[in-house]
């Protein structure tokens, strides 16, 4: 037995005086006793000793006054406990510990009458923990000296309950771990195990799957978190599997039956693991080829639940967060009120399920900060298709300051949580009935897509032929609707900007001495240029001017000037408010170079100047136009909503891309209200609001150098005097440059020390990066989500000018390691075709057609050209 934490015992024992002395004035002593006879799981006395001393303190005795604890066991654990009387012994604000070491094999009973004989003056009124079933001789001796005493004895579990419900951190730690252990098992493991017995179409019990996830729990070593100790982790209960006759309670057991997979099923998984003593507990239900019906329920089922989320909050009764959580239900949907549970949760810790902590109608109770609740929502019942289903989905989560954080985050969406079937070729519209049972009696197995499995099946020749061709006819008939719609339809354009010199007479400069003198004039302010034409000033704007050209024949000076007309590439018909009326094409004015008599001035000067002039303020307005085109879908953000508290979610140490300035400069980012706010030790700053965010990626540094969090925007916004849809927030895990000229072993030990260095990097940065997409992820409530790329599932390709891996994720194809990034949407995906495909050649083109006709060609809008290597993962991917 390992030495006691003396620290830790005295700011527990604090703890509980200075609660008795507030809460429990009436009781004069608390009494417990374990035995070593019975194999006894949970009990008060026993999460009382674990809490105070670490340990579980078989066959002793404590009991505690006003003014001391008295203890009776045997001569180890008296000695385990003696440094931490002495250490209570110097303090005068709380008790002392009297030790009394019994005999191995004595009852204790000379013992018990010593410590009797010390407190019956002082306890007239006795707490004890009446649920606790311990019935051996030990337990049966103290209670009979007890009731020698004629003291009242009362039970005061749900007294110390309260007070141990309320975590410290190095609680808050354990429940921390066990909880992300629980969800990983869950995400890693289990998830899987039940796609891969619904793709192989496996026939395996209940228990047995059941079975399975125990022994994951207790021998799981790859999904420890870092720090985590395998020996001291254990089940909270036998893990519950589901498919039919459902059971929500915690007291279910898994069958004998096969698990259940047929269509319109759900699978009820709930299990928990313990660490140090600390419990977590996740309940998911894996919905086999749901109905929409039943997907829309189970998305009504977590809407609720997130409703229950938001309403725990410090101060907030129990029984208020189950009435107003029925409220709803009844609201949205009252038909399912009756087969709703009983009680919605309860608080956990060393004791997995604390009855007067319910989260139920009659439970007055109010929450406290740091009270951590297993909560989960269960409806049976429920029918689809004429199959009866249930549904539950349950976390354990932490109240804080400000609510709740999810301590499981195993996402529990439709999308992630689902499994859908597909067979071996679509089904043709127009089938019988009987080629339709053909089909089914030819399929030999299923393939299941979750989101994080990706399968092919390739068929014959003639099956992928034909495939083909009715995705081919698909489409030609989808094109030839739209177009027919294009043609019969009015097509909105946007307007264009109306070409006007002058809006008014009063701006026009009459008063000019070359408008006086009939020479031409460029009026910068306005952008227009004004020249004579029949001995009238007339004012072009310079947007009209193609191009202006000087040349010099002999002594004369010539000056063209090309106008745009209605037809030409550059003006179309519409951008003219009449375009059948008669437009000047080009005027040509020339002057001499001699020196006039008169005035003395060279007249081709006025011509000279006007050329330079126009050449400048068309380089400007060109300018002026492209900086309007740029910021045309660049819209104001809202304001971020900065929060104050020290808990917000934060990375430090991350570089930014596209860079603030010239110089890369680390800096941090945060997750605030409704955005992430990023700034350097520049003082500058970058504001992305939640909303903009498109798509969220994650990048491990898994055989990458860069560990990445992508960002890609529904529109622009200005980074610097630049717009972008991509930011990027990255930290370098090791040199990206190495020294070839440094000679080296594979056996240097210098070497070695810092691979190992790099791969401790490596799990500390992704630990990092990893804690804070889920505190984002619950503080945004799942709106955002951060997607990883399947690196299995990656293959080579050149969308720029560089050859870089493009990995699928859920719903894209990216590369977000190369600067610029390539991320493509799957879902505005219309089609890729392959050209350049020919047997003697290793690289083809892969062009991706997207469903958006309307948009103009620009970067990657409406098409995508990609050159790609062959592989299998290529093939494997699409």
């Amino acid at each position: 037995m390992a030495l006691a934490d003396k620290a830790t015992f005295n700011k527990r024992i604090t703890k509980l005086y200075s609660y008795w002395k507030d809460e429990m004035k009436d009781i004069d002593a608390i009494s417990t006793v374990i035995t070593g006879e019975d194999d006894i799981t949970y009990s008060k006395g026993s999460h009382l000793m674990v809490w105070l001393f670490g340990y579980e303190l078989r066959d002793t005795i404590l009991f505690f006054t006003q003014k001391d604890i008295y203890c009776i066991s045997s001569k180890k654990k008296t000695d385990f406990l003696r440094p931490l009387r002495d250490s209570l012994s110097k303090k005068d604000d709380l008790p002392n510990m009297s030790l009394h070491t019994k005999a191995k094999g004595d009852s204790g009973e000379g013992l018990m009458k010593e410590v009797v004989e010390a407190i019956k003056d002082d306890c007239k009124t006795i707490g004890h923990f009446v649920k606790d079933p311990y019935q051996g001789p030990m337990a049966k001796a103290w209670k009979a000296k007890l009731k020698e005493l004629s003291a009242d004895i009362v039970d005061c579990s749900p007294q110390v309950a309260y007070c141990l419900a309320v975590k410290d951190e190095a609680e808050i730690g354990f429940i921390k771990k066990v909880s992300q252990y629980s969800a990983d098992i869950f995400s890693k493991y289990v998830r899987n195990e039940l796609m891969n017995i619904v793709d192989e179409e496996k026939k395996v019990k209940h228990s047995k799957m059941s079975a399975s996830i125990e022994n994951i729990v207790t021998d799981g070593k790859k999904y420890l978190l870092p720090g985590m100790e395998q020996d001291v982790v254990e089940t909270c209960y036998t893990p519950i599997i589901q498919s039919q006759n459902y059971s929500l309670k915690f007291s279910a057991s898994s069958n004998d039956n096969k698990i259940d997979y047929s269509n319109n099923s759900s699978i009820l998984v709930m299990f928990g693991a313990r660490y140090k003593s600390y419990c977590s507990n996740i309940c998911r239900t894996v919905l086999v080829e749901p109905s929409q019906e039943q997907q829309d329920n189970y998305d009504l089922a977590v809407t609720f639940l997130e409703s229950v989320y938001s309403e725990m909050k410090e101060g907030e009764k129990l029984s208020d967060i189950y009435v107003k959580c029925v409220s709803l239900i009844k609201e949205k949907k009252p038909e399912w009120a009756e087969n709703f549970v009983k009680n919605i949760g309860f608080a956990t810790g060393i004791e997995f399920r604390e009855p007067s902590l319910l989260i139920g109608p009659k439970n007055e109770t109010k929450i406290k900060k740091n009270m951590v609740f297993v909560v989960q929502l269960g409806f049976t019942g429920l029918k689809s298709g004429g199959k009866e289903y249930a549904i539950m989905v349950g976390d354990t989560v932490l109240v804080g300051d400000s609510g709740v954080s999810v301590l499981t985050p195993s996402k529990k969406k439709i999308r992630s949580i689902g499994i859908f079937l597909k067979g071996d070729e679509d089904e043709e519209e127009g089938e019988d009935e009987d080629n339709i049972m053909d089909n089914i009696t030819r399929q030999s197995k299923r393939n299941t897509v979750l989101e994080n499995k990706l399968r092919y099946e390739q068929g014959n020749e003639a099956t992928r032929k034909e495939h083909q061709r009715r995705l081919t006819d698909q489409l030609n008939k989808e094109a030839k609707e739209r177009l027919s719609a294009m043609k019969n339809g009015v097509v909105s354009k946007k307007k264009a900007r109306a070409i006007v010199a002058y809006k008014n007479l009063i701006n026009f400069p009459h008063n000019d001495s070359d408008i006086k003198d009939l020479k031409i004039m460029v009026d910068k302010r306005h952008d227009t240029v004004i020249i004579p034409i029949f001995g009238m000033p007339i004012p072009f704007h310079i947007s009209v001017i193609k191009n202006v050209s000087k040349s010099e024949e002999g002594e004369y000076v010539y000056l063209r000037t090309n106008l745009n007309i209605p037809g030409s590439a550059v003006m179309k018909d519409s951008d003219l408010p009449y375009p059948e009326a008669t437009y000047m094409k080009e005027v040509t004015y020339r002057s001499s170079v001699r020196k006039d008599p008169d005035s003395g001035k060279v007249p081709a000067t006025n011509l000279n100047n006007a050329f330079r002039i126009i050449k400048e303020v068309q380089k400007k307005f060109k300018q002026q136009e492209n900086e309007k085109k740029e910021m045309e879908d660049v819209i104001e953000q809202e304001t971020l909503k900065i929060v104050q508290t020290k808990g917000v979610p934060r990375l430090k140490d991350l570089y930014v891309r596209p860079n603030l300035s010239q110089k890369r400069v680390m800096g941090t980012l945060e997750a605030h209200s409704n955005g992430f706010r990023f700034h350097n030790n520049h003082g500058s700053t970058i504001d992305i609001i939640y909303s903009t965010i498109k798509q969220a990626f994650f990048q491990p540094c898994d055989k990458e150098m860069l560990i990445i969090l992508h960002f890609y925007l529904k529109h622009p916004i200005m980074i610097g005097k630049r717009k972008t849809y991509h930011i990027q927030f990255y930290t370098e895990v090791g040199e990206i440059m190495t020294d070839l000229g440094k000679s080296s072993h594979m056996y240097d030990r210098d070497d070695i020390e810092a691979e190992h260095a790099e791969r401790e990097m490596r799990q500390k940065l992704k630990g990092a990066f990893k804690n804070f997409i889920e505190k984002v992820e619950n503080l945004t409530k799942g709106k955002i989500e951060f997607d990883t790329p399947f690196r299995d599932l990656g293959f080579y390709g050149v969308p720029y000018r560089s050859s870089c891996l493009l990995q699928p994720t859920t719903h894209c194809l990216i590369n977000v390691v190369e600067w610029p990034p390539f991320v493509i949407e799957l879902d505005t995906v219309e089609l890729i075709h392959f050209e350049r495909v020919q047997f003697q050649l290793k690289n083809f083109d892969m062009v991706f057609i997207f469903k958006d006709y309307t948009k103009k060609s620009r970067s990657y809008q409406y098409s995508s050209h990609v050159i790609v290597r062959f592989s299998k993962r290529m093939a494997k991917f699409m």
